[in-house]
């Protein structure tokens, strides 16, 4: 039974990584594509990537505490049967300190992402209109705090990768 609850965890878990991976990975690719263009605003265009990236958080808040839950669930269900924490190797507990620390971080870039960066942008973005030459100064900001937004979220896929690389040695330490 502890096998096949693991297992149910494990697969959970897993899915949740993968969403707290390829949401920011896509994302950035998005802005990063969009930036080829010249910075002023392309209405529809700009429209549809940011309804598209501000919908985003909602995915990866669910990942993330789909990924905290299952996370904890690991060492609750190793009690459960046995009694006891599981000893871990050094190696184990460093894997176990980085993914920690990565998922903190992933936390910490949603949180101001879907706090601040999106809604600033919404703000901003209510402002430009289609078949208009928008204030150049209001698509300024705009930009600069895109630029900014798909930084942090570029910072979000690393911390992702840094989980799904801690996930992989934990479960052999």
């Amino acid at each position: 039974m502890e096998n096949f609850i693991y297992m149910i965890l494990n697969a959970f878990h897993n899915v949740a990584i993968i969403g707290c991976v390829a949401g920011p990975f896509y994302m950035a690719r998005i802005v990063k594509k969009r930036s080829k263009y010249e910075k002023k605003i392309i209405y529809e265009m700009d429209r549809l990537m940011e309804d598209v990236i501000t919908t985003q958080p909602l995915i990866c808040w669910a990942s993330l505490i789909t990924l905290v839950t299952t996370g904890f669930g690991f060492p609750l269900l190793y009690v459960l049967f046995h009694g006891e924490l599981k000893e871990m190797s050094i190696i184990g507990i460093i894997a176990l300190g980085i993914k920690l620390l990565a998922v903190a971080g992933i936390t910490v870039i949603l949180y101001v992402g879907t706090f601040y960066y999106n809604p600033k942008l919404k703000e901003l973005f209510a402002r430009f209109q289609p078949e208009q030459n928008p204030d150049p100064e209001i698509m300024k900001q705009f930009f600069a705090i895109r630029a900014l937004r798909k930084y942090w979220c570029d910072w979000c896929w690393r911390f992702g990768v840094l989980v799904l690389i801690a996930s992989a040695i934990l479960r052999w330490s």
